[in-house]
């Protein structure tokens, strides 16, 4: 299918990223860039390559309205849009399967995004990213955590391609301050939207603000639209980590408890309650509740999926809430499966110790 593909992007003070991220997305018949004030070369870098560039700059800067003036860019003839951003990189020969796996009847489609690494250069957080569409037929919507909403009437399909690999190695200097005020504008505007309630009762957490955490995402959790049964378990998740933080266990397990409740198929609720036994030392309540994690086999690819969960480290809890319990055998079994999973030298020096506390008891 000839159609023809234009990259887009938003863009402020990347110029450690620029050549990476031209190198991986040339692949497209167009590539545009919205400069939003930079003073680091990267507006010049981008007219260096020839990349189709204005800048703007924004007295009160917003992610939806710089995205929609990047849309603006775009060449008429452009039939596939891709926002990608400047510290994401795709693998090669992504256009070539775009163009063969896109549907005269598409409006968007999903392709397989890894969104960070973890230090041994293993995949950390991977999920199904969903920012390529029809021209024309969405704009940005949303302070921050924007997404595309669609402006016609007609009714487009949704396609995977999980072929196609996007990689995200972020500038983590960069301050990300100005989320919490973009978000609480987002709800502001939109004190329905289930999505914005969600993310605002996060950003408090993350900032340490509980009491306004747990209020929020109770919230979210009151709203008829927030049916999704994996973010509503991610808020319960959040409430108890807040009580948890505030010091009050007995929350914090309830809260827990109704998270594995709400979605008892991902592996992230069990994984917060097991740690909640284990720093309280309720060592065989921590046991029985990672195995009951264990039991779930499949990973769903979505953004709340912790790579975490899938780490050595529940293994390597659960091979100590063992050894808390005298159990060396069962012990072993666990820090047997860590290895398998992390081949750290602790790890070998807790088995090497389990091992010889088996052979004492003996």
């Amino acid at each position: 299918m000839n159609k023809k593909i234009c990259v887009y992007a938003i863009a402020k003070n990347e110029i450690k990223f620029i050549d990476r991220w031209y190198e991986s997305v040339k692949e497209a018949d167009y590539v545009c860039v919205l400069d939003t004030g930079s003073q680091d070369g990267s507006f010049e870098r981008f007219k260096e390559l020839n990349i189709i560039t204005e800048q703007k700059k924004y007295s009160t800067f917003r992610f939806d309205v710089a995205r929609n003036d990047s849309l603006k860019l775009i060449p008429e003839d452009t039939d596939i849009c891709v926002c990608v951003d400047i510290d994401e990189y795709f693998e090669k020969g992504w256009s070539k399967i775009l163009r063969k796996k896109w549907k005269e009847n598409a409006g968007r489609a999903r392709y397989r995004y890894t969104w960070n690494f973890n230090p041994d250069g293993s995949e950390g957080y991977v999920f199904m990213a969903d920012k390529i569409h029809k021209k024309d037929a969405y704009i940005w919507t949303h302070p921050v955590h924007e997404i595309l909403t669609q402006i016609d009437d007609k009714e487009y399909e949704f396609i995977d391609i999980p072929e196609i690999q996007l990689n995200h190695k972020a500038d983590n200097s960069k301050s990300r301050t100005n989320y919490l005020p973009l978000l609480e504008l987002s709800l502001k505007e939109r004190p329905l939207d289930d999505r914005n309630a969600h993310y605002l009762g996060r950003e408090y957490m993350f900032h340490n603000e509980y009491d306004k955490a747990i209020e929020t995402l109770k919230y979210h959790l009151s709203l008829p639209t927030a049916t999704w049964a994996e973010e509503r378990c991610a808020s319960l998740r959040f409430i108890a980590l807040c009580y948890k933080y505030k010091g009050d266990f007995e929350k914090a397990e309830e809260y827990f408890l109704k998270a594995v409740l709400e979605c008892d198929t991902t592996r992230e609720p069990y994984y917060d309650l097991a740690l909640l036994y284990f720093e309280e030392k309720e060592f065989l309540k921590c046991a029985v509740t990672f195995n009951e994690m264990f039991k779930i086999k499949t990973r769903n690819l979505t953004y709340i999926s912790s790579p975490t969960c899938w780490s050595s480290l529940p293994y390597d809890y659960l091979s100590l809430a063992y050894y808390n319990l005298g159990d060396f055998n069962r012990a072993i079994i666990a820090v047997d499966e860590a290895i398998k999973l992390n081949d750290d030298e602790r790890l070998k020096n807790n088995k090497q110790a389990f091992l010889e506390m088996k052979l004492n008891k003996n």
